[in-house]
């Protein structure tokens, strides 16, 4: 297995969810992968997670995965997540939660059916945890 191949563990696999190290690893994967590693939050993205916090970015990444990702057919798919507008947007595309295909390759979630409930719930999970991280970051790093 290459390094930006999924690895042998999907969402499905841990019931209570996958730990914050497992979705490290997944994360860390992802991200040497060249477009994936392009993506952070900058700007409006950025203040946008830092003054609304994790709890309404959790529901907003709900929201928008419930609406845009989650049916087996998703409207528009691969074309349905915009690169700009809201963090979440930007954490779907860094985390290859942005499509069926993308969600499929690198999550080893099938295509063709509707997200469980676990399954969304791990979404939202990569998606917040990446969002944390770039927030933490940009405390480290000021100016970013």
């Amino acid at each position: 297995m290459s390094d930006l191949t999924p690895g042998p563990s999907g969402p499905e696999s841990n019931p209570s969810g996958p730990s914050p190290e497992s979705l490290d690893q997944r994360m860390a994967r992802i991200a040497r992968h060249p477009f994936r590693a392009k993506f952070h939050l900058r700007g409006r993205e950025r203040a946008t997670a830092e003054l609304s916090g994790p709890s309404t970015l959790r529901w907003h990444a709900y929201d928008l995965i419930a609406k845009r990702l989650a049916p087996a057919e998703p409207y528009k798919d691969g074309k349905q997540t915009p690169y700009r507008g809201h963090p979440v947007f930007v954490a779907q595309h860094a985390t290859a939660t942005c499509c069926r295909t993308c969600l499929q390759r690198w999550h080893e979630i099938p295509k063709g059916r509707e997200l469980s409930r676990a399954e969304r719930a791990y979404v939202v999970d990569v998606i917040c945890r990446w969002i944390e991280r770039e927030v933490a970051g940009a405390r480290i790093r000021p100016g970013s």
